[in-house]
Formats: C-alpha cells, sequence, structure tokens
C-alpha cells in the first residue's frame, strides 16, 4: 500500500478536516479524500467519525495513527539511509523539548555539522513532548528528568542546580545562598503539578523538614520571573535556565540540594537510525 495514503490519513487526523489536511500537505481535497475513502474501503473499517465537516478518529483509526506514523517514520529512516551515501546532507529532523535553553544550543551544533538538514522544534510540557516522540511526529527530544519507560532511550546531557531567586528588595537579594530551612513559611511560585523543577524542590523540602507557602502555582517559567518582578513570591528555577534582570537576584540553597537532570530521548527501536544517531553523536560531543 503506498504510503501516501498513510500520509493522508495522518493529516486529516492532525489537522481534523479534509481541506485543512490538503493543505497541509499541498495537494487538492478530492486527493485526500479519494485517499481516504480507499483506505476505509480497503480495510472495511471506519476510522473516522464524520460531523460536518470536522473529522474525529474512531477507536480503530487511533490504533492505525501510531502504525502509519511508524511506517512514515520508517520509509524517512530508509530515504536518509540511500541518499547521499548516508552523509545527511538533506532531510528532516524533528525535535520535540520542553524549554529553550539546551535544545537550542544542540540545534547550533547539528546545524554546523549537517547543514544542509532541516530542523524543528516541537514546544510543549513533558507529556506532549514524550507523546509526540512516541506517536513519530518528533524523531528525538529534549527535556529534563528521567521517565523510565521501556520503549524510550535516555541520554543524560547535563546537570544543574535548582537556585532561588527574588525581587532585589527582599532580606534574601543581599545574600548569595540561604539555608534551607529559611525557606519555612515563605511563599514560593511554582510551576504545575508535574514539573521537574517543582517535584525537586517540593522533595528536598519535604527531606528537610520545611514546610513554605505555596504562594501561586504558573504555568510557566516567564510568568514566575514577572511574579518573582512584582513581589508576589520567591521563584525556583534550574540555575541554567535563570535569566538575569536588574530587578532579581539569584540565590543559591545551601550545598545545592535539588537539581535538574536534561536528558535526550529516542524510541528504543530508532537508536540505531543513522537520523537519530547524527543527533546523539553531535550532542555528545557538546556535552559539558
Amino acid at each position: 500500500m503506498s504510503t501516501a495514503r498513510y500520509r493522508a490519513f495522518i493529516a486529516v487526523a492532525q489537522h481534523r478536516s479534509l481541506s485543512a489536511a490538503a493543505r497541509a500537505l499541498g495537494v487538492s481535497q478530492p486527493t485526500i479524500s479519494s485517499q481516504i475513502t480507499t483506505l476505509e474501503r480497503q480495510s472495511q473499517i471506519e476510522l473516522f467519525h464524520r460531523q460536518g465537516y470536522r473529522m474525529s478518529l474512531t477507536g480503530a483509526g487511533h490504533k492505525l495513527l501510531a502504525l502509519a506514523q511508524k511506517i512514515v517514520a520508517i520509509e524517512s529512516e530508509a530515504d536518509f539511509f540511500l541518499r547521499d551515501s548516508g552523509k545527511l546532507n538533506q532531510g528532516e529532523l524533528k525535535i520535540g523539548a520542553v524549554g529553550p535553553f539546551h535544545v537550542i544550543e544542540m540545534v547550533a551544533s547539528y546545524r554546523a555539522c549537517h547543514p544542509g538538514m532541516q530542523l524543528s522544534i516541537r514546544m510543549g510540557n513533558s507529556q506532549q513532548v514524550l507523546h509526540d516522540l512516541e506517536h513519530y511526529i518528533t524523531d528525538v527530544a529534549v527535556l529534563a528528568g528521567m521517565h523510565e519507560r521501556p520503549e524510550f532511550q535516555a541520554y543524560e546531557y547535563a546537570r544543574h542546580a535548582i537556585i532561588l531567586f527574588v525581587h532585589k528588595s527582599h532580606p534574601f537579594a543581599q545574600r548569595r545562598q540561604i539555608d534551607i530551612q529559611e525557606l519555612n513559611g515563605q511563599p514560593l511560585l511554582l510551576r504545575e503539578p508535574g514539573s521537574t523543577t517543582r517535584a525537586a524542590i517540593e522533595k528536598v523540602l519535604s527531606q528537610a523538614g520545611v514546610k513554605a507557602q505555596l504562594g501561586l502555582e504558573i504555568g510557566s517559567r516567564e510568568a514566575i520571573r514577572e511574579g518573582v518582578i512584582r513581589r508576589l513570591g520567591i521563584g525556583a528555577v534550574s540555575e541554567a535556565e535563570f535569566i538575569a534582570d536588574p530587578n532579581l537576584a539569584p540565590v543559591r540553597i545551601t550545598g545545592d540540594p535539588a537539581h535538574t537532570t536534561t536528558y535526550v530521548y529516542c524510541m528504543k527501536e530508532r537508536s540505531d537510525s543513522l537520523l537519530v544517531r547524527s543527533f546523539i553523536k553531535t550532542f555528545q560531543q557538546l556535552r559539558p
């Protein structure tokens, strides 16, 4: 069966309409419609629920989506292997990431080694980034924390202490470091549950018997910075992710008890692929 049909199926599943899928693939809507109809007719399985112009996957469609994404990824691997004697002079590498801080330096290094490759980065939270990797939407993923699942292969990249940052008027701003006990009763501005940084800081607070206040739960690093600037509480961030500001002062916790570790993930079954190995090799040369 032609992989064009699988690409059409994936596009419709992602965009939830024939017209949007056609625009994404650069083909006509009748072409997309014909490919989907042929898939359903040949298999005698309904793959989509149709509600006007909107289309959503059936249970069978969800099962086929994972297989179709894998087929398309394997086809890409074959293209990379056969083209340019495996030198990766052209093609696309899709990267998932939870933040820009490490992935951008990795991309810069990779592009220097493979200038003909097209690179794309999909940002999201950890759950979304791992979902995209598992469903072959991305080739590799860069995120903090170890996610031990049998289908993933993880490579450690860097480890950084978690530091605090306060408004310049805060009493802690005049000190380079504080003891963790001094956070007792202090209002902390933290990311949403599931954040690697939040989990790490909460763990060391619990181990030390410290009861800080949850001053505010905020869904982005940028918003936490704004909250600290407006004196709503104390922020916590990986040292590598702290952005200097005249209104902010970084403060270490004595002994650096909390840290985050950045990993590069790939699907274990793709760990030997030419495309994935090219990225792993590049970031391992860059690793501090």
